[in-house]
């Protein structure tokens, strides 16, 4: 989807706690994915964690990192992971369900696709001369 609408939307993923560290509940899809990595005790360590997941997962959506006090993943209910489409006004238009079996991408792209047309719409529209 990023490589699809990357032209039309900004896309980005934030990085929050470590759903498996491997210093609390791990999981063997980490391990078999090269990700072995303790919970973060500071910013520093975090972001070193977010490079690893991003390298390892060969992403290529923008990555930014949440501050270790876990600000916009409790604010946005992030843990382990979900889907927003935040739009033009800054508003949620979107929110998907918590993953990973609430991640269904195909919503975020119907979601997407409609704020596109929508603001297309309104762009087309433009105002409109008094009589």
């Amino acid at each position: 989807m990023f490589l699809r609408y990357r032209e039309r939307a900004e896309f980005f993923a934030v990085y929050i706690n470590e759903a498996h560290p491997t210093d609390g509940w791990s999981s063997g899809g980490n391990k078999r994915a090269g990700i072995e990595i303790a919970q973060a005790k500071n910013f520093t360590a975090r972001v070193e964690a977010a490079c690893q997941c991003c390298e390892a997962l060969e992403m290529q959506v923008p990555l930014v990192v949440d501050g270790i006090d876990n600000r916009v993943g409790e604010a946005y209910s992030g843990f382990p992971n979900r889907l927003y489409l935040i739009d033009t006004d800054g508003k949620v238009a979107y929110k998907g369900g918590r993953g990973p079996f609430g991640f269904i991408p195909q919503e975020l792209e119907q979601a997407l696709l409609l704020s596109i047309l929508d603001l297309s719409l309104k762009h087309s529209a433009g105002p409109h001369p008094r009589p």
